[in-house]
């Protein structure tokens, strides 16, 4: 392992708790394409796959902000576990409604259960940022690391997902998603020494979302587009590799996909970079958008892979500078939610581009889906460049931290008032 990834493991506990954030985050990859893959096996109905995933996304989407304000206020430990309990209930009460042949309904009420499932990538980047809290270099190199944990977890959740319900039984990709689930959360949450100390709401204050920041509202609507990028993509892969005659093969495709953007983020964490993370971000969305482009022009799988490959050499790299920008952008008592409206954004925008590519793949050909993405990107882009501004401004607890860090240092702010990622 390279040197500045040794150096963020030296401190006590984060490797333990990386692991269990690894485990913890392989339902993110494998619960929603675990439940289409079971339902359309038990049921042949893509249709009714494809709203059950959707709802889950949207579900996820709503309440994981709520849980992880809870997470700021009151701790991991005591939210994360009654949550994970609730959100295993709502898979086991899905699995059992499938296998009983259970009225429709049934299936979406359990599923929507499921979406309490805690942002465990939220979880473990708030500990890294307990842990190295000013010290800019290691905070990058530990958000980097945390995107290569991410990669990790779609390059083989979905692999693994789908492998279970199509060799073993149906309801095997959602059942081995619960174990990780519950495996991550409770080994997470046994660890208290690097768990972030709790900022309980004070007698008489009001309860303000950390969404109130001017510039966290720029990254969750940018999201919103991004995330549509990476559902259409997925969407619209799987339907032009059946159109080849090597449906399997999408899988393969799409790790490709990750893969680049897992060996971006390793080298993005070894870079000691200058300059301003707002800039760098909207660099890394325009990127990300061009990036689209290619793949209107893929006429087949090999080329595919190849246009995939470079694309997600810029997602990691975002990512990662997208979590500075948060923790930079919102009080500190609220960070973990505000880390969690990132992927809520995410999880938003991947329901809708799943959606748009399929209604433009039935009509049109899965050649033509892929202007969603390249659409996708665009408005992701227009977001970027009319926020920009937004993003030049820290939170006002941020800038306070600085003056009084001057005052005693004697070193002067940092252009614009931003902290350098690295």
């Amino acid at each position: 392992m390279p040197s500045p990834y040794r150096a963020i493991f030296a401190a006590p506990g984060t490797t333990s708790f990386s692991v269990a954030g690894l485990f913890g985050r392989m339902p993110l990859s494998m619960m929603g394409i675990g439940v289409v893959t079971m339902i359309s096996q038990v049921t042949g109905r893509y249709g009714l796959a494809g709203a059950l995933s959707a709802t889950l996304a949207m579900s996820a989407a709503v309440l994981g902000p709520l849980v992880s304000r809870l997470v700021d206020r009151h701790g991991q430990r005591k939210v994360l576990r009654p949550v994970t309990l609730i959100s295993l209930a709502g898979a086991a009460g899905l699995l059992l409604c499938v296998q009983q042949e259970a009225p429709d309904w049934t299936l979406f009420v359990f599923t929507a259960v499921i979406g309490c499932v805690p942002s465990i990538g939220a979880m473990t980047r708030s500990r890294w940022a307990e842990i190295y809290r000013g010290d800019e270099r290691r905070l990058h190199t530990a958000y980097s690391w945390e995107s290569i944990v991410d990669e990790v977890c779609f390059i083989f959740g979905p692999i693994i997902s789908i492998g279970l319900s199509t060799t073993w039984f149906p309801e095997a990709g959602p059942l081995f998603a619960g174990v990780f689930l519950a495996i991550g959360v409770f080994w997470l949450t046994s660890q208290r020494a690097t768990e972030p100390v709790p900022h309980p709401r004070a007698s008489g204050e009001k309860s303000v979302s950390a969404l109130r920041s001017p510039g966290l509202q720029v990254l969750a609507l940018a999201f919103v587009a991004t995330g549509a990028i990476f559902g259409s993509v997925d969407v619209v892969t799987v339907a032009f590799a059946e159109e080849q005659g090597h449906k399997a093969a999408a899988s393969l495709v799409l790790a490709v996909y990750a893969l680049g953007s897992c060996l971006a983020g390793a080298v993005f964490g070894l870079l000691h970079l200058k300059g301003q993370p707002s800039r760098r971000w909207l660099l890394g969305i325009c990127a990300m958008a061009v990036s689209m482009i290619p793949l209107l022009l893929a006429g087949n799988l090999p080329l595919l892979a190849v246009a995939l490959f470079v694309a997600g050499l810029s997602i990691a790299p975002t990512m990662v500078t997208t979590m500075a920008l948060v923790e930079a952008h919102v009080p500190r008592t609220k960070l973990t939610e505000g880390m969690t409206w990132t992927g809520t954004g995410l999880a938003i925008g991947v329901a809708l581009g799943s959606s748009a590519a399929g209604w433009v793949v039935d009509a049109s050909g899965a050649e033509a889906g892929y202007v969603v993405p390249v659409v996708s990107g665009a408005l992701a882009v227009a977001v970027g460049l009319l926020g920009h501004r937004r993003l030049r401004r820290p939170a006002p607890d941020r800038e306070g931290k600085r003056e009084r860090d001057d005052d005693s240092s004697g070193v002067g702010e940092h252009q614009d008032g931003e902290q350098p990622v690295a």
